[in-house]
């Protein structure tokens, strides 16, 4: 039995939900580091497949498949709430798994194309350079021996880095810059998946709408 009134208008909230969800799901871009973008592929085909679930609940009006999809979604839901108030009380904790993480992906800067980008992107966006500061890059074995990257730079031109003045380039380290950064900003940083949950919170409220008005047509019938 077909959806009436404001029903017309909740489905076409779910609809519009969903498509943002979807574009969610498959806007994952690429990472540096060996597991993260296998983990980025799957969170990004299980939103996809929470989604698609959805969609074709809503389109066919089942109760199964909108039953399933809020379950999920509310799970989700509560892992992002739950992975937003972890990540304030540890910050200290992520700053530190980042410092170890950096100083990884520093090793694998002149072998990986990938990571250079990234690395290279976060000292222009941060004016930092290295991990604690710029002479971390003397054990990196770049070519020519000695240099640091160029985006280490104030003034980024090509090979800037090979023969560098201190006055000239960022000296403060990465870790520093970035770490003060999310202290400063935790609770925007928090923030976000908080607002992502409430937005969650309103495709849950017209899914069960949805389920409620399928189910009294169930009764009906």
């Amino acid at each position: 039995m077909a959806v009436e009134g404001g029903m017309k208008c909740v489905k076409f909230l779910l609809y519009v939900f969903l498509l943002a969800f979807c574009a969610c799901a498959i806007n994952q871009g690429p990472t540096p580091g060996s597991l993260l973008p296998v983990v980025i592929i799957a969170v990004g085909a299980f939103l996809f497949l929470v989604a698609l679930v959805g969609c074709c609940g809503t389109c066919k009006e089942n109760y199964c498949l909108m039953i399933t999809f809020v379950i999920f979604l509310s799970l989700i839901m509560l892992v992002e709430v739950a992975t937003a108030i972890a990540g304030y009380i540890f910050r200290d904790k992520v700053v530190s798994e980042f410092k170890k993480n950096f100083q990884q992906q520093m090793q694998t800067y002149p072998k990986d194309n990938q990571t250079a980008v990234f690395l290279d992107k976060l000292q222009q966006e941060f004016k930092c350079c290295g991990a604690a500061n710029y002479t971390d890059w003397e054990t990196i074995p770049l070519v020519p021996k000695g240099q640091i990257p160029d985006s280490c730079c104030v003034n980024v031109s090509a090979g800037c880095g090979i023969k560098f003045n201190s006055k000239d380039i960022y000296t403060k380290g990465c870790i520093e810059m970035i770490g003060g950064w999310l202290r400063s900003n935790a609770l925007v940083v928090a923030a976000a998946p908080l607002g992502i949950a409430f937005v969650e919170v309103l495709g849950i409220v017209f899914a069960c709408c949805l389920v409620k008005s399928i189910q009294s047509g169930y009764e009906v019938m």
